[in-house]
């Protein structure tokens, strides 16, 4: 099940369809969906976050943590809307579109992606723009 909440005056537009695409691109995957809690937040929130549980002093967009069993995704994914809105104005894209990436971006890192060098950052820009090309919902 997906669950979303907030820890701000942020709310999820259109929360039944972005669920649905997040499902569909899980079994599109071959994985299967388990518990899934995103969290939107804003900068101070997350940074509290990345400094408690990974020691890093600074901002980000988004943190996920994985506690997924084999194929079934499980975790929490937590998502600055401050570092979204900086990074659509700073990419030239609308925010929703920003928004979705960092969503769907999470779940990719449960299927197995990475991004720490340039080959694996380019896949998986490449999934995250496949998984956007599929939303029916924008």
């Amino acid at each position: 099940m997906i669950e979303f909440s907030s820890q701000t005056d942020f709310k999820l537009k259109k929360e039944d369809q972005v669920s649905k695409w997040i499902s569909s691109i899980i079994a599109s995957e071959e994985f299967t969906e388990g518990d899934i809690s995103y969290v939107f937040c804003d900068d101070n929130y997350l940074h509290g976050i990345n400094l408690e549980f990974l020691n890093h002093d600074t901002l980000t967009d988004i943190i996920s943590f994985d506690y997924s069993l084999g194929k079934q995704i499980h975790g929490e994914i937590f998502i600055s809307v401050d570092r979204v809105a900086d990074n659509a104005e700073s990419f030239k894209t609308e925010f929703d579109n920003e928004l979705h990436r960092v969503i769907i971006h999470g779940v990719f890192h449960y299927c197995g992606y990475k991004d720490k060098s340039q080959a694996d950052i380019k896949l998986m820009r490449s999934k995250e723009d496949e998984a956007l090309e599929q939303r029916l919902f924008v």
